[in-house]
C-alpha cells in the first residue's frame, strides 16, 4: 500500500509558517538555544527546526511539547475554541451525524 502525499493548501501553509515563526520568536525572546529546547522537549534539533519552519509533517504532539517548554501550552487550548459555525448550526437545530459517511457510496 502506497502512502498518500499530504496536500497542504496555501492558506494552511501560511498559518503553519506563522506558527513556526511565532514559536521561534518565543524561543529567541527567552534566550533559549535550539539545543536547550530540543532537549527539554525530548525531540531532536532537526524536529525543532522543522517546527520553527512550520512543516506540516511534524506531529501535533511535538508542537505541544515545544509550547510546554516555552510556557505557552495554554495557547494550544485556544485552537478551534470559537466554533462560530458549529454554534450557528446548533442554534438553528440543524443536527449533523455523529460520524461522517463511509467512503463508499452505500446506494450503489
Amino acid at each position: 500500500m502506497t502512502k498518500k502525499k499530504m496536500v497542504i493548501l496555501p492558506k494552511a501553509r501560511k498559518i503553519l509558517n506563522k506558527l513556526g515563526e511565532n514559536i521561534k520568536l518565543a524561543r529567541l525572546r527567552r534566550k533559549f538555544s535550539s539545543q536547550q529546547i530540543a532537549e527539554r522537549a525530548n525531540i531532536s534539533r532537526p524536529t525543532l527546526s522543522a517546527i520553527e519552519k512550520g512543516k506540516p509533517t511534524v506531529s501535533i504532539g511535538s508542537y505541544l511539547l515545544v509550547l510546554q517548554v516555552l510556557g505557552l501550552e495554554k495557547d494550544f487550548l485556544l485552537l478551534a475554541k470559537d466554533d462560530e459555525l458549529g454554534r450557528k448550526l446548533q442554534d438553528a437545530r440543524i443536527f449533523t451525524k455523529k460520524r461522517a459517511p463511509k467512503g463508499k457510496d452505500e446506494n450503489v
